[in-house]
C-alpha cells in the first residue's frame, strides 16, 4: 500500500485530466488500479483526511492513464477489470466490455418473473464475460442457468468471474455456436436471454477507435443488416422454450421493429419492445405461444 497526501493527490488527478479523455475514465482507473471507489473520490475534498492511500504508486497509475490517452485502449482492458451493476469483473479484449444499459436485462427479468418462486432454467447465448448469467443466478440461486459463448477464452473468463461470487453449482459454461451445446434442454428452457452481435456493416465502420480497434468484432458485427445473429437466435428459440417460455434479446437503437416482426414470424407471442436509459427500444421480449 502506498500513502501520498491529499492535496498531493488532487494536484495530480487535475494534472491527468488536462491530457485529455474524462473525468469517469479516470475515476474508473483509480478506482480498478488504486481501490479508490468514485464515491470515495468525490468525498475528499471535504474529508479532513489527509492522506490517501492506494494500492498502487501514482506513477504506476499514471502510466496506464498515459497508455490509455495516447493508444486509445479502453480502461478496462488496461486493468482486466470492468464495473457492472454489483459486478466486478475480469474482462479481456476477448470479451465485450458489459455495457450500463445491458444492466437493465437484469431488472426486465425480474420484474418479468417476479410472481414465479418455483425453479426455472435459463441460457444466456453469447455470455462474454458472464455478466448477464452471473447477475442472474446470484440474484435467484435457486434458478439454474447455462451460458455459452463460441469463444473458449470467453467462456475461462466468464467461469473465473462466476467462481470469485459463488461457491454453487447453479450455473454452468458451455462452449460452442449459439444453442449448439445445449442441445439437451430442447423444449425445457424457461427463458434465453442474448445480448449478440448486432451492429451493421456501415455502422461497424464508424465506430470509435476504442470500440472498433480493440473490442472483439466477432462480439460486435451482426452482418450486413446486423440481424445475422439475432435471425438465427430466434429462429431456433421455439426448439428450445418451453410452452410459455421467454427470449429476451438486445438489439440496435432502430432494430425494434424489424427483431419484433422476427419473433412474430417465428411464432412467439405477446412481442413488446422495452426501451433503454434513454428512451430508447433497445430490447425485445416475447413468448412461445
Amino acid at each position: 500500500m502506498f500513502n501520498v497526501s491529499t492535496d498531493k493527490f488532487l494536484k495530480w488527478k487535475e494534472k491527468q485530466l488536462l491530457k485529455g479523455s474524462d473525468k469517469q475514465s479516470l475515476d474508473l482507473l483509480i478506482d480498478s488500479v488504486g481501490s479508490i471507489s468514485k464515491k470515495e473520490l468525490n468525498l475528499l475534498k471535504i474529508k479532513s483526511n489527509k492522506t490517501v492511500t492506494l494500492e498502487f504508486t501514482l506513477d504506476s497509475i499514471e502510466f496506464l492513464w498515459n497508455k490509455h490517452i495516447f493508444s486509445s485502449i479502453p480502461i478496462q482492458y488496461l486493468t482486466g477489470v470492468s464495473y457492472w451493476r454489483n459486478l466486478k469483473l475480469e474482462v479481456s479484449n476477448k470479451v465485450l466490455i458489459p455495457r450500463p444499459e445491458t444492466e437493465l436485462i437484469i431488472d426486465i427479468v425480474l420484474e418479468e418473473f417476479k410472481n414465479k418462486d418455483e425453479k426455472i432454467i435459463f441460457a444466456d447465448l453469447g455470455t462474454g464475460s458472464g455478466a448477464i448469467s452471473i447477475a442472474l443466478a446470484l440474484a435467484k440461486p435457486f434458478w439454474n442457468g447455462v451460458a455459452t459463448d463460441i469463444d473458449k477464452n470467453a467462456v475461462e473468463i466468464a467461469l473465473r468471474n462466476f467462481s470469485n461470487y459463488s461457491n454453487k453449482s447453479n450455473l454452468t459454461f458451455h462452449y460452442g455456436h449459439w444453442w449448439e451445446p445445449i442441445k439437451y434442454l430442447r423444449g425445457k428452457i424457461d427463458l434465453v436471454i442474448a445480448n449478440p452481435p448486432y451492429i451493421p456493416q456501415d455502422i461497424y465502420s464508424k465506430l470509435s477507435v476504442e470500440v472498433k480497434d480493440f473490442e472483439p468484432k466477432i462480439a460486435l458485427l451482426g452482418g450486413v443488416d446486423g440481424l445475422e445473429h439475432i435471425n438465427e437466435i430466434v429462429r431456433h428459440a421455439p426448439l428450445f422454450l418451453k410452452e410459455k417460455g421467454c427470449l429476451l434479446l438486445e438489439h440496435h437503437y432502430d432494430q425494434g421493429d424489424k427483431v419484433k416482426k422476427l419473433f412474430l414470424e417465428y411464432g412467439l407471442t405477446s412481442v413488446r419492445v422495452l426501451k433503454d436509459f434513454s428512451g430508447i427500444g433497445r430490447f425485445t421480449i416475447g413468448r412461445y405461444k
